[in-house]
């Protein structure tokens, strides 16, 4: 029966308790935080921090704290065996220069857009200046036919009575 309750206790031990070849206690610190399903979670962090360290710091912590700070020592950890020399500050400079990329591309697409709308309101403006040019044309003509037509009346009215004149002085 004892062979039984020790197989059981072992299959419900977290990553960190297998690990380290333990017993998992039903108040362990870490069992929340690196679960049997996830070990090399607990492998990264066991590696850089020692389980001790990292046992301290998720003590000193509020309950409610204690997931962010796992999750963070699994960063760093993960980090910094991926990258010996620079660890998770390389993330964040590689992370840094596409911010600075992408706020590039947004003044690039936005003076983009800038030059568009001014090339649509420079061509609306030219519209409206030309359709303006063509009623005054228009207007012109108009008046220019208006003074011809009136001109040609004055000539006939200016021969009938030089016709009708004509006579009396003849």
């Amino acid at each position: 029966m004892q062979n039984l309750t020790t197989t059981m206790s072992n299959s419900t031990r977290c990553a960190a308790c297998k690990s380290l070849r333990r017993r998992c206690s039903q108040d362990c610190v870490l069992a929340p935080y690196f679960p049997a399903n996830n070990p090399q979670r607990f492998a990264c962090v066991h590696r850089i921090y020692g389980a001790s360290n990292v046992t301290k710091i998720l003590e000193k912590l509020p309950v409610e704290s204690r997931s962010d700070a796992a999750d963070c020592m699994t960063f760093e950890a993960s980090s910094r065996i991926q990258d010996p020399v620079y660890g998770s500050t390389q993330t964040i400079f590689k992370l840094q220069q596409q911010i600075v990329q992408t706020q590039y591309e947004i003044a690039k697409v936005q003076a983009e857009l800038a030059m568009h709308n001014a090339q649509q309101q420079m061509h609306q403006i030219q519209q409206q200046q030309d359709h303006q040019n063509q009623n005054h044309l228009l207007g012109q003509s108009s008046l220019m036919n208006v003074n011809s037509a009136a001109s040609e009346q004055e000539e006939e009215f200016h021969y009938l009575d030089q016709q009708q004149l004509g006579g009396f002085y003849h």
